[in-house]
């Protein structure tokens, strides 16, 4: 235990050396957190638009009024055709276009139905997708309207219509910081601990101090405890002043246990301290012990469901999220803060995670040789 106490010293006295470590534990994370949960969201908005109406009706009119009052779309060009709006979706001045055919009020008064056509500029998938998911839905509450008001005429026959109203479950005005703040800390505690500890034990050996502690008494797991405990104490740190980030700037206080976060959390920084442990015991220089880092660090947070659902990738990918602690992390903090999750609901996750950070660290440990 002496000997641990003394490698722990040597630690903490680096690390208060060394401003640059203290900024990147304490104020680093504070600003990311302020900054990506504003441009790091779901939602899109300023769709510019591209009318093409060749009915110019009443009908016609209030539809596009509907969709340009939606929040969601920028009309930028009314064109006479649709060739037209082709060349301003060419040009990037419309993303969507939505041509309105002739006679389109005389069809949905005569037959009762009626047609239009979008066009989405697909470029940029996501874009694309939400915004053609945004004007069906609107185009399907103009349909509701309409038939709600032909109901109060019963010569045009309408049909009895059902109301569907829904409810949002633990996000009730789905506010996308409450859904994105917790994820992007799992994210920020990865960037933290896996390149403070994969550069830890290459930056003894590239200033030389590597050889003195090969030829003292001081056992394998006294020097990998040495080496990942000060950088567990310092990730908890950042998770607190993540934590109060998202108290004071964005209103979200956990519904469930903060003690749960804190004891998962300490099993996260101890599994995601062993993998940069083990890529600093392959690595002989800080370049490569990055590089390393950086690989093992952008495929977890890729896979680990904050942009990409998990269940929408293919079935490789999911099983790669298997041993990917920031997936079962990420979960993990959404359930707690949003629904209130206790240990029970946790509990797979929790001893998955624990699972991997004893594989890794032993790894280590056993990869480390004490050598001259």
């Amino acid at each position: 235990m002496k000997r641990l106490l003394v490698i722990l010293e040597k630690e903490f006295r680096q690390v208060f050396r060394n401003p640059a470590i203290l900024r990147m534990v304490l104020v680093m994370p504070v600003v990311q957190l302020l900054v990506f949960p504003f441009a790091a969201n779901y939602e899109v908005k300023n769709v510019l638009l591209s009318v093409v109406d060749h009915d110019h009706s009443s009908y016609s009119q209030k539809f596009i009024s509907k969709i340009t009052g939606s929040g969601y779309f920028k009309l930028t060009d009314f064109s006479p055709s649709y060739n037209k709006a082709m060349e301003a979706v060419e040009s990037d001045k419309a993303d969507l276009i939505i041509e309105i055919p002739a006679g389109f009020e005389k069809n949905l008064v005569k037959e009762n139905k009626g047609s239009m056509l979008i066009a989405v500029n697909a470029v940029n998938g996501t874009k694309a997708n939400l915004g053609g998911a945004y004007a069906a839905n609107i185009i399907r509450d103009f349909n509701s309207e309409i038939q709600m008001q032909w109901i109060r005429f019963p010569k045009f026959n309408a049909q009895p219509t059902i109301e569907v109203t829904s409810s949002n479950w633990y996000n009730p005005t789905m506010n996308y910081k409450f859904f994105m703040v917790p994820g992007i800390l799992v994210t920020l505690l990865t960037m933290i601990g896996s390149f403070m500890a994969a550069l830890n034990i290459v930056h003894e050996k590239e200033v030389g101090t590597i050889e003195q502690i090969n030829v003292s008494p001081i056992t394998k797991v006294q020097f990998i405890l040495g080496k990942l405990i000060p950088f567990w104490i310092m990730g908890l740190v950042t998770l607190t002043l993540g934590l109060l980030v998202s108290w004071l700037f964005y209103n979200i206080i956990p519904v469930g246990s903060i003690a749960l976060i804190y004891v998962f959390g300490m099993v996260f920084l101890f599994t995601l301290l062993g993998v940069g442990l083990l890529a600093s015991t392959y690595a002989e220089t800080q370049t490569q012990a990055t590089f390393v880092s950086f690989f093992v660090m952008m495929l977890f947070m890729l896979l680990g469901g904050l942009y990409t659902p998990i269940e929408s990738m293919p079935e490789w990918a999911k099983w790669i999220t298997k041993i990917n602690p920031v997936a079962y992390f990420i979960e993990v903090m959404r359930m707690v803060v949003l629904k209130g999750s206790g240990f029970a609901d946790v509990k797979l996750q929790f001893f998955s995670v624990l699972g991997l950070g004893i594989v890794f660290n032993s790894w280590a440990v056993i990869n480390y040789r004490k050598r001259s």
